[in-house]
């Protein structure tokens, strides 16, 4: 089927001056999909989701594919423009720049819209405050994601979106990332068909530690990454609950077995 992958990363060897990164990563998103990306630090998660969305500072060799066009070497404005979008694990603070006017900047819907999504997120009396500038770690992530929802991405790269985040804000945050991918009605908001059609296209990509977000979020693929490579696709729930009960000492036996990072395996 024509375009059947929203994303296809080929052969990906990613570095950051000397030191590479990723080491021949291959990965592929049909679209509505979404999957999570588990690994222990410094295995390139981060690198992965900033190669793929364009950020200077890396030198990328292999193919990153989107709506089947290569993009690898066009400017991240370009691809943002073509509707990828990425919410940080640690987003920097702005001064001088109210957050509405850097969603406006770059937001696809309406101003009415946006008001009532950051009713929602109960951001409606930081829209006028600078960007981060004294933002807790709840109020970051769901400033990032009120950006999100209103750059409307056709791909979304979500970096830890449980990070720092307490309990009541991660239901409210999973919520919303659930109703930007397509995946369920906000309560007591109405959609249309068309509406409802155009968002089951969406795919995303999610960074996660801890593994809280799949509580919230129905994921339908799992990696480890491990040493710039995937070693190991299956379940993520299957994924998370060996991490849990083993830690990341049975995915590197698992990954030492597979001998290169791209024979998939499951645990």
């Amino acid at each position: 089927m024509k375009d059947e992958y929203l994303l296809e990363v080929k052969d990906l060897h990613v570095s950051i001056g000397a030191k590479e990164v990723l080491q021949g990563l291959n990965l592929q998103i049909k679209k509505g999909e979404v999957h999570a990306i588990f690994g222990p630090n410094g295995s390139g998660k981060t690198t992965l989701l900033n190669a793929i969305m364009g950020f200077a500072g890396y030198t990328v060799k292999g193919r990153i594919i989107f709506e089947g066009k290569d993009i690898t070497h066009i400017p991240i404005n370009e691809r943002a423009q073509m509707g990828i979008g990425i919410s940080f694990q640690r987003p920097p603070a702005i001064r001088g720049v109210r957050l509405r006017k850097l969603i406006e900047a770059s937001a696809k819907r309406n101003g009415k819209t946006l008001d009532a999504y950051a009713q929602g997120l109960n951001l409606t009396d930081f829209l006028e405050r600078e960007v981060n500038v004294g933002f807790s770690g709840g109020e970051i992530k769901r400033a990032e994601l009120l950006q999100l929802l209103l750059q409307d991405p056709d791909l979304v790269f979500l970096d830890e979106p449980e990070s720092g985040v307490d309990l009541e804000n991660i239901a409210l945050i999973g919520e919303y990332i659930n109703h930007l991918l397509g995946r369920q009605r906000i309560r007591n908001q109405e959609k249309t068909m068309k509406e409802l059609y155009r968002e089951r296209k969406k795919a995303g990509l999610i960074i996660t530690h801890t593994g809280h977000i799949l509580e919230y979020v129905n994921v339908d693929v799992g990696y480890i990454l491990m040493q710039g490579r995937i070693a190991c696709q299956a379940n993520p729930r299957d994924i998370l609950h060996t991490i849990r009960e083993c830690g990341f000492e049975e995915c590197f036996r698992c990954f030492r077995e597979g001998g290169t990072g791209g024979t998939h395996k499951r645990h």
